[in-house]
């Protein structure tokens, strides 16, 4: 088995702070806007998010991308130059899923590398690991409790 080397590829993640779920993430072999625009295109569904956040690199901040924020009337925010601290939460995700699901794999090709990543993401982190500042709940369980205790709409 050949081990796929990690080190070439690049993975774009969106993360709903509020909840800690991902939604939406996309592994490429390059670091161009395709990147994180795919993995933003994912995010955008329901629920929209309201503000996002990231670091000031070119593929956040390049036309595509702002314009796509704009049109479904996000808020953009970005870190200051220089303070990687200020993305902690995406620092933290990347450090889990690093030591968690890419330092105990060895990945036969691309293919299976794209899906063991997003298995990791989509369920592995998502539905079933829990985090103590969730109250022991999965991100996914967290949403379904918060989402089950807001105001229902008073339809006329």
């Amino acid at each position: 088995m050949c081990a796929l080397p990690v080190t070439s590829w690049y993975l774009a993640v969106i993360m709903d702070v509020f909840t800690r779920c991902v939604r939406g993430w996309h592994l490429s072999r390059s670091l161009d806007r395709g990147l994180t625009l795919t993995a933003l295109k994912r995010a955008l569904v329901d629920p929209v998010p309201h503000i996002h956040h990231s670091d000031q690199g070119w593929q956040y901040a390049c036309g595509d991308y702002t314009d796509l924020l704009t049109e479904y009337q996000v808020q953009i925010s970005m870190a200051a130059a220089g303070k990687p601290e200020e993305n902690g939460y995406a620092e933290r995700l990347m450090r889990t899923m690093k030591e968690e699901e890419v330092d105990l794999s060895e990945y036969e090709n691309v293919h299976h590398a794209y899906q063991s990543i997003g298995r990791f993401l989509d369920d592995g982190y998502t539905r079933k690991r829990i985090h103590s500042v969730l109250g022991y709940l999965t991100p996914t369980e967290f949403e379904e409790n918060w989402l089950a205790q807001q105001p229902k709409p008073v339809l006329k």
